[in-house]
């Protein structure tokens, strides 16, 4: 028993040491090691391995809580157009200003903040541009109820349409991106000394010259980003991803929910 008890304070307690470092194989490792230390608590109290592998998989279900709840009443408009927006508060997003230094520091214009409302839902974009290398970089702050998030991406946009995009989205990406974009996806932990690096060795292999990137100004940024908005809604409404809600909002279909919780599972196992 004693020893049974040890082998799972073991397990946990790793798990949850691998999971503080911010390594994408130490944050998996971590994962699984919860799963482990579960069925084994399981295990050793109830005698059943059965037991034990369905309470490791409960784990895995645990999302479902969150989609038939939160997800299922979500609302998202059609249209989603961008208008100025003063940028959120130190307490809000404290690390906006050194992030913003970062890319100006690279050479990259501050061109405009901008994002939308919806309800609980708020999005801003800190927009800038660098013109000797045609490429677009963003802040973005996600915010609803009590969660909140930020990601930085890099973009380049080619003249046949296809996007290049380097970025450190931090969660599992709950719609289909259109397919336009080509994605480069880096670790949440990673500057944006790192990720612009990144994103030039990622041109760099897919023999990206510069002289098929469309060069972009101000007000063709924010109407790309508008666009890019509109056509991934249109895109998951006939994936079945969403459907409408009425004459101007859109919801996640049961297709939808499901593809979520593959999501979050792909992410689970992604080295």
């Amino acid at each position: 028993m004693l020893f049974g008890l040890f082998l799972t304070l073991g397990v946990a307690v790793l798990s949850i040491a691998l999971r503080s470092y911010q390594t994408s194989f130490a944050q998996k490792a971590g994962a699984f090691g919860i799963l482990a230390s579960t069925f084994l608590a399981i295990y050793f109290a109830s005698g059943s391995w059965v037991a034990g592998l369905i309470g490791a998989a409960a784990w895995l279900f645990l999302p479902w809580l969150e989609i038939l709840t939160r997800i299922r009443a979500l609302r998202l408009p059609k249209e989603k157009s961008l208008r100025p927006k003063t940028a959120p508060s130190s307490e809000v997003f404290p690390t906006l200003s050194d992030i913003t230094r970062e890319i100006e520091n690279e050479n990259f214009a501050h061109v405009q903040d901008a994002g939308w409302d919806w309800e609980d839902y708020k999005q801003f974009f800190r927009l800038f541009y660098k013109e000797e290398d045609r490429a677009q970089a963003t802040i973005c702050l996600n915010e609803q109820n009590d969660l909140s998030f930020y990601y930085l991406r890099i973009s380049s946009r080619a003249k046949d349409g296809i996007i290049w995009t380097t970025w450190n989205y931090p969660l599992s990406y709950g719609l289909k991106l259109t397919p336009q974009f080509r994605i480069n996806r880096q670790r949440p932990d990673q500057s944006f000394w790192q990720l612009y690096q990144s994103h030039k060795e990622y041109l760099r292999q897919n023999q990206v010259e510069l002289s098929v990137i469309d060069p972009m100004d101000e007000d063709r940024i924010q109407a790309e980003i508008e666009k890019d908005l509109r056509e991934q809604i249109a895109h998951n409404i006939r994936a079945g991803v969403l459907k409408p809600a009425n004459d101007h909002e859109v919801k996640y279909s049961w297709r939808g929910m499901v593809y979520l919780w593959c999501q979050f599972l792909l992410d689970l196992v992604r080295l």
